[in-house]
C-alpha cells in the first residue's frame, strides 16, 4: 500500500507558475502509474496529466504544452509543473496511483492523496 501526499499549491496570479509535488511512501513509484487530477468547484474531477511505469507521460489537451510531469525515483516523488496559470484553473490538485494498470483513468486508480489546493487570482 502506498501513501501519497500532495504538496506545493497555493496562490498564484494569472500567468504564474507553481510545482506541484506528490511524495510517496509505503511503496514505490516504480511500481505505479501517477496521475494528477484536479477538480474545481462545481466541476467533476478530471485528469491532468499521468506517469506511466513505462516512462511515457500524457496531458489533457487543455493543459498540453503548459504542464509538465516528472518523477525523481530518488526521492520517490512525482512532480507536476504547471505554468501560465488562469484563474479557472483554480482547483484541488490531486496525485493518485494506479497498480494494476499502466494508465491514468480516475476510475481505475487505487490511492489518492488529499490534494493541495491552487488558487489563481486575476
Amino acid at each position: 500500500e502506498v501513501q501519497l501526499v500532495e504538496s506545493g499549491g497555493g496562490l498564484v496570479q494569472t500567468g504564474g507558475s507553481l510545482r506541484l509535488s506528490c511524495v510517496a511512501s509505503g511503496d514505490t513509484i516504480a511500481d505505479y502509474a501517477i496521475g494528477w487530477f484536479r477538480q474545481a468547484p462545481g466541476k467533476e474531477r478530471e485528469e491532468v496529466s499521468c506517469s506511466g511505469i513505462d516512462g511515457r507521460t500524457q496531458y489533457s489537451d487543455s493543459v498540453k504544452g503548459r504542464f509538465t510531469i516528472s518523477r525523481d525515483s530518488a526521492k520517490n516523488t512525482v512532480y507536476l509543473e504547471i505554468n501560465n496559470l488562469e484563474p479557472e484553473e483554480t482547483a484541488v490538485y490531486y496525485c493518485a496511483a494506479n497498480v494494476g494498470e499502466p494508465h491514468c483513468r480516475y476510475y481505475d486508480m487505487d490511492y489518492w492523496g488529499l490534494g493541495t489546493r491552487v488558487t489563481v487570482s486575476s
